[in-house]
């Protein structure tokens, strides 16, 4: 009985090691292998259709600017070329130039993003947190600016009451 169980240990010890082989074997793959059999072109549409979300343009709006389809627009969107012609008037409606499509990668957006600093709130230790004004004074103004125009409606009210009870 001691030697089925020896067995089986030894059986689970070859076939997990023969597990993370190929799991192991699997990301080398996909680290190395896969990324010198890629294409180096540049895939146009993609970038098109990037700076097009990024500027908050739907592709149907972008086919009617262009007087196309807009299965046309997903086509070029989807192809990896697009002919300089239709590139430039994409770009022209994109609000970009035809070399800042060319130029355009995601990381170059995140990086500009990244390092962008908004000068109003760095101008001093928490200056946009330093107000002019107590901000519960100002609602406290305006719960009594409420209460007063509350009172008056109710005035007027028991004014028209006391005018149909008269007549």
């Amino acid at each position: 009985m001691r030697y089925g169980n020896s067995v089986t240990y030894q059986l689970k010890w070859y076939l997990t090691t023969i597990h993370w082989f190929i799991t192991i074997l699997g990301i080398y793959y996909i680290c190395f292998m896969e990324t010198s059999t890629k294409s180096n072109k540049v895939h146009i549409g993609r970038k098109i259709s990037r700076i097009r979300e990024i500027r908050g343009i739907k592709q149907d709006f972008l086919a009617i600017e262009l007087g196309v389809s807009q299965q046309t627009i997903s086509k070029i969107e989807q192809s990896e070329e697009v002919d300089d012609a239709m590139l430039e008037k994409i770009a022209k409606v994109l609000g970009v130039t035809k070399e800042a499509i060319h130029q355009f990668s995601d990381d170059a957006v995140i990086n500009y993003f990244n390092t962008f600093n908004d000068n109003s709130f760095n101008n001093g230790a928490y200056n946009a947190f330093n107000c002019n004004f107590n901000p519960i004074e100002k609602l406290m103004e305006a719960l009594d600016a409420n209460k007063e125009l509350y009172e008056r409606l109710l005035a007027s009210e028991r004014e028209k009451i006391e005018l149909l009870k008269n007549k």
